[in-house]
């Protein structure tokens, strides 16, 4: 047993997942000089989010410029706010320029990951084979598993139902009776992109959200043909559109009550299009603008007004046959639901697969509530590290500025491996994870989505909000810039397990 575990493919650094997140690590793991390394994908091509969400209107909701890597700017982004299919297209373009396909393994789904104590790595169960590496990066992102609720009757629906991120583009909606299930960032797009389809659309909001207008336009051929003859201009408006979003931050963060004048606009954004009052009524909020993310539509509302739609405000409750039942009543006949109810995000499924060194898994470890040092290592899960962990999402600005810091703590976690020498492994210590999550928490009483007067997927069940980044990206820069091994145990394999170690690099030498 001991021996063929021995045999089995040894990696430096795994990665699973070949978003944003996947593909910069990467990257960035071969600027460090590591090439010994495999990205684990359970699809068959990369883009992650972006791959599996290929629903009509889908697009980003943040300028194009500023939802890149900076390593990789791109001149040619046709529009402002770039549309899925760009978006993917980019993310292969990344993936060949830096040569990175040799080390992706696709339809390799991650079964299993536990924590060996004696040789100090992580023994690997993927859909293609068993596999070992000394250090896990995980980068499946919060936006990857999708969450449909359990509504009674819906096993016994007669028509086509499926998810917003897994849309079945062989099933024709025109003409279609066609229920609209949540009104997320998902489903602002997707409500104005069939409404002109469909025989009627009945859209089931739980809670409204705040839109404001995206203004959206074509990138002209003189301004791409500039940023590609002058890079120099591409930094610049990637560098405006991150400053004035960091501007904002402290309103979202320490003074939510400025947000009323944003409020007034949105209102206003609304009463332009929305004239019957009851309608409008029903589309107000009543909480604090900011509290859920701040949605961006230019064509929602006018879709809302169109005479082939109905707008049910309550949310589903059970399904008698074809008939949708809401929770205050209404019924409405379909002939197919689709849910844009969000994603498994405080609640991550990764985190059942991962068993660390207690022999506990990730999932039971975080039961009272996720928890990471810096947004990226759990206490008892050595060398395992996550992008997008914890306390790092954004409520306003690109996501891309927090993977890319957390790629620079990724590249100083690597490099103090390599200064310590031998086989050795770094484990967050509790009270260090406790102090920095006390110091996030605090800080998150005063925000607009603590005290804002919503539910939001930010929040987990007890109603800590583990997904939401009190800060600037600027500061949360600054805060993993560096590893500090004061927070780190440092753990040590035994000595048999060490000259197991040097012989199996002895033998990948010697091949």
């Amino acid at each position: 047993m001991g021996e063929r575990e021995h045999e089995r493919e040894h990696v430096r650094v795994a990665v699973v997942g070949s978003g944003f997140g996947g593909l910069g690590a990467a990257v960035r793991l071969r600027r460090e000089g590591v090439t010994d390394f495999v990205v684990l994908e359970r699809a068959s091509s990369v883009g992650g989010t972006w791959r599996d969400n290929s629903y009509p209107g889908c697009a980003c909701d943040v300028p194009s410029h500023l939802y890149s890597f900076s390593f990789a700017p791109n001149a040619d982004w046709p529009r402002t706010f770039s549309g899925q299919e760009h978006i993917r297209a980019y993310l292969e373009h990344v993936t060949d320029v830096f040569r990175l396909r040799p080390h992706i393994r696709f339809d390799s789904e991650v079964k299993r990951m536990t924590w060996n104590a004696e040789r100090l790595c992580w023994d690997i169960e993927t859909s293609s084979g068993s596999l070992s590496a000394d250090v896990v990066v995980s980068a499946t992102g919060p936006l990857s598993d999708p969450k449909v609720p359990d509504i009674p009757g819906l096993d016994s629906f007669p028509g086509k139902v499926f998810h917003s991120a897994r849309w079945d583009h062989d099933y024709d909606l025109r003409g279609k009776r066609v229920a609209m299930v949540g009104t997320g960032a998902s489903a602002i797009q997707i409500v104005p992109a069939v409404q002109p389809d469909v025989s009627r659309l009945t859209l089931f909001q739980r809670t409204p959200p705040w839109v404001m207008p995206r203004v959206d336009r074509a990138i002209s051929d003189a301004e791409r043909w500039l940023h590609r003859q002058l890079p120099f201009t591409s930094q610049l408006r990637r560098g405006l559109l991150w400053g004035i979003r960091e501007l904002q931050v402290q309103a979202f963060t320490k003074r939510p009550n400025e947000l009323g004048f944003v409020e007034q606009l949105a209102r206003r954004n609304m009463a332009r299009a929305i004239k019957d009052p009851a309608l409008r009524a029903k589309l107000t909020p009543d909480y604090r603008i900011g509290c859920k993310r701040i949605l961006l539509s230019s064509d929602y509302y006018p879709a809302l007004a169109q005479p082939n739609v109905d707008v049910v405000a309550s949310g589903l409750a059970e399904i008698r046959g074809s008939t949708l039942v809401a929770a205050d009543g209404s019924e409405a006949e379909v002939d197919a639901i689709v849910f844009g109810t969000g994603f498994h995000v405080t609640d991550m499924p990764i985190a059942d697969r991962v068993v660390g060194a207690d022999g506990r898994t990730l999932a039971e470890t975080w039961k009272g509530g996720m928890e990471a040092l810096r947004g990226a290592s759990a206490a008892g899960f050595p060398n395992w590290m996550t992008i997008i962990g914890p306390n790092t999402g954004l409520g306003n600005s690109s996501m891309i500025l927090m993977i890319e810091s957390q790629l620079n703590y990724l590249a100083d976690f690597v490099r103090q491996v390599d200064v310590l020498g031998g086989r050795v492994a770094l484990d967050a210590r509790p009270d260090a994870v406790r102090a920095w999550n006390h110091r996030v928490q605090e800080r998150m009483k005063r925000t607009v989505w603590n005290t804002g007067g919503c539910t939001s997927w930010y929040l987990d069940a007890s109603g800590r909000n583990t997904t939401i980044w009190p800060g600037t990206t600027a500061e949360f820069r600054r805060a993993t810039r560096r590893v500090d091994l004061a927070e780190y145990d440092v753990l040590q394999a035994p000595a048999a397990a060490r000259t197991a170690g040097k012989a199996e690099k002895k033998a990948g030498v010697d091949a």
